[in-house]
């Protein structure tokens, strides 16, 4: 597995809606075809796997969920001992090389998170690239809200690699960490 840890790269300034953007980037190799990889992703009910369970994170919409543009997907999930909703709607629909969700209720002023999927190295490429503000900006980000994000697209990875089966090869390059893979399933 081959991760580039999750951080906050950097913000911008919207004036439309008078608001501080941050995004966050993060991409992790996972050992596996696309045509594997990517149906798990577009099962909205596999995010309970990947959240921690710290957020006691809930999907509400019964199974299956279909999927394409237009989707609205309702979760209940708790942070910090403070339960709420959130309602994330399906924007972008391309299986399988991307997807995007928006938040359509919940805590953020935006939450945009873009999910791409290339194959490389004989794997999946997966690629989040996040577009969120905060109430109270830069100053709530930093104190309250990147840790957090930053600890949940964390827990996700190590999660992710355990589910697709490939211990952490951290130093290799994508190939070795192929080969290292198979060999631990032979």
């Amino acid at each position: 597995m081959r991760a580039i840890s999750a951080s906050v790269t950097s913000a911008s300034r919207d004036e439309t809606y008078r608001m501080t953007i941050f995004t966050l980037h993060q991409e992790l190799w996972l050992p596996r075809p696309r045509s594997e990889v990517f149906p798990f992703f577009s099962d909205a009910h596999n995010l309970e796997q990947i959240t921690p369970p710290w957020l006691r994170f809930e999907v509400l919409n019964p199974r299956p969920i279909p999927m394409h543009v237009g989707t609205r997907i309702d979760y209940r999930l708790s942070l910090h001992g403070i339960p709420f909703r959130w309602q994330s709607e399906i924007t972008t629909w391309e299986p399988p090389f991307r997807f995007t969700d928006e938040q359509r209720k919940g805590p953020y002023q935006l939450w945009s998170h873009l999910h791409e999927f290339e194959e490389r190295d004989g794997g999946t490429l997966c690629i989040d690239r996040v577009r969120y503000a905060v109430f109270g900006g830069a100053l709530i980000n930093r104190f309250f809200v990147r840790g957090d994000v930053e600890k949940i697209f964390a827990y996700r990875s190590q999660i992710l690699a355990q589910h697709f089966q490939c211990p952490a090869q951290p130093g290799n390059s994508a190939s070795e960490k192929l080969r290292a893979c198979r060999a631990s399933e032979a």
